[in-house]
């Protein structure tokens, strides 16, 4: 009877490994692993001749977030909203800690030390905003401005304790997280014209302000048509919130950016005006990209990755890597494998049993995809030099470990919305 016992409760236990890995998205498994070990051999490649390896580093973050993945696939994300509000609290702390005492490297306090091991807690605040907005957000309906008020105050305090260290690329992630997860919860596309426009008010009162003469009737239109009620009240408010953007931008952008995040944010026009400054970056890896030509040199074989051309590259520069040494065709492999997993996130979240999942995959789809899109458009010129990661592929610990979290709520989220399907 013992011996039957112990047969019946390794069955059941097989049956349970079976199902498990039934209900598995396969996607967000293969597509991760495979950026990751392509991007082994980029990361190596850059840094032959050096002494540093760092490629075994990132494949065995990549290893222990992929077990990550599989156990918060098992969690229910329900059971996790009791803690939110605490992470994020956490999150701050940290945050304000780095200001104060974090590490720094390369003219910026980012980092903390810890045993030997250096975390950077603005990679944890992408998740953390993500938890507390789709908490906030959850079966909200927008019919006034005022449901804007918590959304945007849970944003901006990590915003502010990101860009000052000074995280400028950072501090936008978590821009395209607020905007995307305000969408998918409903807010109308007006709204988000009207936030968005701030960023083309404070270009045009910088840089042509004759323009503003013909901008600020088309938000004034835009905010009477778009908004329910106190049609007139809220219009001139929001026309004096643009006013006075018009007038703090030029004090924004000569006192608050720094001379290098000011130079990359226009360099990209024309980076030849500085080819051996800040935009020599810009300039090497459009060269790199170019001379792959349609296959590449191959793996391990590009000779301007090899020389450093471009230093850093196997960070925030890694796709200029693949471009000189896969060639448009790796190019367009990466692209399509980026493409096949959003797409798959955004069903998971359309699928979703729950406004607070659904929000939750949603958020790390925009931050996903948001980083992807400046960086490429970076390393082809397309785009201002912002620091932000490729994900999976930039050399990152940190990100990469955040990465695969993120991963493993969307495959919680996944499974759980298949398993109802299943019983309708």
């Amino acid at each position: 009877m013992i011996g039957f016992g112990r047969k019946k409760i390794s069955n059941l236990k097989i049956v349970r490994n079976r199902k498990i890995w039934k209900d598995t998205d396969f996607i967000i498994w293969i597509v991760p692993l495979i950026l990751v070990h392509l991007s082994c051999f980029l990361i190596a490649s850059t840094q032959r001749n050096i002494g540093i390896a760092d490629w075994y580093q990132h494949v065995i973050i990549a290893y222990i977030g992929s077990l990550i993945v599989y156990f918060l696939a098992q969690v229910p994300l329900q059971d996790l909203r009791k803690y939110i509000l605490p992470i994020y609290f956490f999150t701050i702390l940290t945050l304000l800690y780095v200001n104060f005492s974090g590490t720094s490297a390369l003219g910026a306090k980012r980092w903390l030390s810890f045993a030997g091991f250096y975390l950077q807690p603005s990679e944890f605040a992408k998740l953390s905003l993500i938890l507390v907005l789709a908490s906030i957000l959850d079966r909200r309906r927008f019919t006034d401005l005022s449901h804007l008020i918590k959304p945007l105050l849970v944003s901006i305090f990590p915003w502010i304790l990101v860009f000052t260290q000074p995280d400028l690329g950072t501090s936008l992630v978590f821009g395209a997280i607020l905007l995307g997860m305000l969408y998918w919860s409903g807010m109308p596309y007006e709204w988000a014209f009207i936030v968005l426009a701030t960023s083309m008010t404070g270009f045009l009162s910088y840089s042509y302000q004759l323009g503003l003469y013909m901008w600020f009737p088309i938000i004034g239109f835009l905010s009477y048509k778009s908004l329910p009620n106190q049609k007139k009240i809220l219009t001139i408010f929001i026309l004096l919130f643009h006013a006075l953007i018009a007038k703090t931008s030029s004090w924004f952008w000569e006192t608050l950016l720094k001379d290098y995040q000011r130079d990359r944010l226009i360099l990209f026009l024309n980076p030849s005006q500085d080819p051996l400054g800040g935009g020599y970056h810009m300039l090497q890896s459009k060269i790199g990209i170019g001379s792959g030509g349609l296959l590449g040199s191959g793996l391990m074989q590009g000779q301007l990755t090899k020389l450093k051309f471009i230093p850093e590259q196997h960070t925030d520069f890694i796709f200029s890597a693949l471009g000189e040494e896969t060639g448009f065709l790796g190019n367009l492999l990466v692209l399509f494998l980026f493409f096949i997993l959003i797409v798959r996130l955004i069903k998971i979240a359309i699928e979703a049993r729950t406004d607070f999942e659904s929000l939750l995959v949603i958020g790390i789809a925009s931050m996903f995809m948001f980083q992807i899109m400046v960086n490429i458009f970076m390393t082809i010129g397309l785009g201002p030099v912002t620091g932000i990661p490729l994900p999976f592929m930039s050399y990152g610990r940190t990100a990469l470990f955040v990465n695969f979290i993120s991963l493993g709520f969307c495959l919680s989220v996944s499974r759980r919305g298949q398993s109802i399907r299943k019983n309708l």
